[in-house]
């Protein structure tokens, strides 16, 4: 069987606004975490607690993910400050003929 070479180089991923992406996700895990609870005993009743508390951990790990994109984003933007002060430190020389 003969390896396969991609015929054309992966585009660059997409960046977004991933922080507030995030924060969204995990403010929807959490609403739905506190609407589910009045209806605990009918969960209970029939078997489904897990959904209330798959609820609470998407929340708990929304949490997580906040800090981790927050120090991501600031890590990329760190980044592109460093590559612009480089390029602006490095003279553009051309060679005379």
């Amino acid at each position: 069987m003969a390896k396969w070479t991609p015929k054309h180089e992966a585009p660059e991923p997409l960046e977004g606004p991933i922080v507030p992406t995030i924060i969204g996700g995990t403010i929807l895990w959490f609403v739905l975490f506190v609407v589910q609870l009045p209806f605990y005993g009918w969960y209970e009743d029939h078997g489904h607690t897990w959904w209330v508390w798959t609820c609470l951990a998407g929340a708990g790990l929304g949490i997580i993910g906040i800090s981790y994109v927050r120090k991501r984003d600031a890590a990329i933007k760190r980044d592109a400050e460093r590559k612009a002060a480089d390029e602006a430190e490095t003279p553009d020389v051309t060679p005379v003929e």
